[in-house]
């Protein structure tokens, strides 16, 4: 069976992002990284649902229990702050899918909030999707 490539058709607004992340604690998604990234071979980013500015060492402490709790290691080119996020949906997922909006044409363009963010390469045998396959895909934790 062959993945067909996430085609995004419509855009979640703000009002609808802020109803659609009530009760979501946050979302992790992983990716394949470029392929020259051989001993990091999977991107993650982890979007924590929350517009609070954490210090360092709170910053370090979240991501080592996301580390632990999903067999996460080598982690490099660590980005931690907070930055926009939209929401892609009728992407023929079971839950929207999680924006990074680096560039400026996107967050004038596709409706975003804020949310502290966490996107680094890394590996590990539990991602074997991302990381074998070159697929992406994300989970939401609730609480």
């Amino acid at each position: 069976m062959e993945a067909k490539a996430i085609q995004t058709s419509k855009y979640l607004e703000v009002t609808e992002i802020q109803e659609h992340l009530k009760n979501v604690e946050y979302i992790i998604m992983a990716t394949s990284a470029p392929e020259k990234f051989t001993k990091t071979p999977i991107h993650f980013t982890i979007f924590l649902n929350t517009q609070e500015r954490f210090s360092k060492d709170i910053q370090n402490a979240i991501l080592d229990k996301f580390l632990d709790d999903n067999g996460i290691s080598g982690v490099s080119e660590l980005m931690s702050q907070l930055m926009p996020v939209g929401f892609a949906e009728n992407t023929g997922q079971d839950t929207p899918m999680p924006l990074l909006l680096i560039k400026p044409e996107d967050r004038n363009s596709i409706p975003h909030v804020p949310m502290f963010v966490m996107d680094f390469l890394a590996d590990s045998e539990n991602f074997y999707e991302a990381k074998v396959h070159k697929l992406t895909g994300w989970t939401y934790s609730y609480n």
